[in-house]
């Protein structure tokens, strides 16, 4: 990772750019919303990921990565400076429809092709709710392995020394997240994957980040993974940097706005070690807005 003289600011605190795009997704695998200005707090963006999509049958609730059709729905509050606003769906038709609509949950279910219901957040201790579907005690991996869609002879992550708590729920329990609430992608890593595969569409919502960092001229190549054990700071909020953010299937699928593009996956396995974007974990509070400079702490995690 290069960095312009200009941009230090001490010897242990840089200045890495500006806050470009925050984003944050209503409903879990669907399309999202950017909004100008947050209260970051330790789940990450306020309204994100509050609503998810439960195979009926399974009783299982599902992601873009089992049910990329998802992606070609859009979810957005009716104000997107609310955080508590009710909840609207763009279907791939064009078509409206708020989440409690009777009708939605039918929509759904003929668009995925299972009967399916959107559900709201539930408290940690109900563990059947965010319980993984299990017919057997393999299957669920090799499901899960499949969802990214690699080519023979390519890398996956390392899925068979998964935690037991990742083997047996589908989400962190009291939310819908995978791995983190927070997750972070630079405009660096974006221009140098695009030099690479100049030909595929990389629009940033294939990534499906929270926070975009535009850096500066002088930050080149994957410059996000060089943030891992480290903490960034916008105004008063502090994210530490904790792991790289592998990719899936859902990167090549189409959404609204543009189509699928296997190539990408491709180049990301094999120029980027499979990885674009870090998550991170909200340790400070804080408002951030579009606009607002990052810095990032040079020494490690304290």
């Amino acid at each position: 990772m290069g960095t312009s003289e200009d941009s230090r600011t001490g010897d242990d605190v840089i200045d890495i750019g500006r806050v470009k795009a925050i984003w944050r997704y209503p409903i879990k695998g669907m399309a999202g919303e950017h909004v100008e200005s947050v209260q970051l707090g330790p789940m990450g963006v306020p309204g994100d990921r509050v609503m998810a999509v439960q195979d009926v049958a399974r009783q299982e609730i599902q992601s873009c990565k089992f049910r990329p059709q998802l992606l070609q729905c859009r979810a957005q509050t009716v104000n997107p400076q609310t955080l508590d606003g009710p909840i609207e769906i763009q279907f791939p038709d064009g078509s409206r429809l708020s989440a409690t609509d009777p009708q939605t949950d039918r929509r759904l279910s003929a668009l995925l092709g299972h009967e399916s219901r959107l559900q709201r957040l539930r408290p940690a201790s109900d563990e059947a709710f965010y319980r993984r579907y299990k017919a057997d005690d393999h299957t669920w991996l090799e499901e899960l392995k499949a969802t990214f869609e690699r080519e023979p002879g390519e890398p996956l992550p390392a899925l068979d020394q998964l935690p037991e708590e990742t083997q047996n729920y589908v989400s962190l329990r009291g939310s819908f997240f995978l791995v983190s609430p927070f997750h972070i992608v630079s405009t660096a890593s974006l221009v140098h994957l695009a030099e690479l595969n100049a030909q595929a569409d990389w629009d940033i919502e294939r990534f499906r980040p929270n926070l975009v960092i535009e850096t500066p001229p002088g930050m080149t190549g994957l410059a996000e993974q060089a943030w891992l054990g480290k903490a960034l700071r916008i105004g008063s909020a502090r994210i530490e940097c904790s792991e790289p953010a592998p990719r899936c299937g859902a990167v090549v699928r189409a959404q609204q706005g543009f189509g699928s593009d296997t190539s990408i996956l491709r180049t990301i396995v094999r120029e980027a070690d499979q990885n674009l974007g870090i998550y991170g974990d909200v340790t400070d509070s804080g408002q951030i807005t579009v606009g607002d400079r990052v810095f990032i702490d040079n020494g490690p995690i304290k």
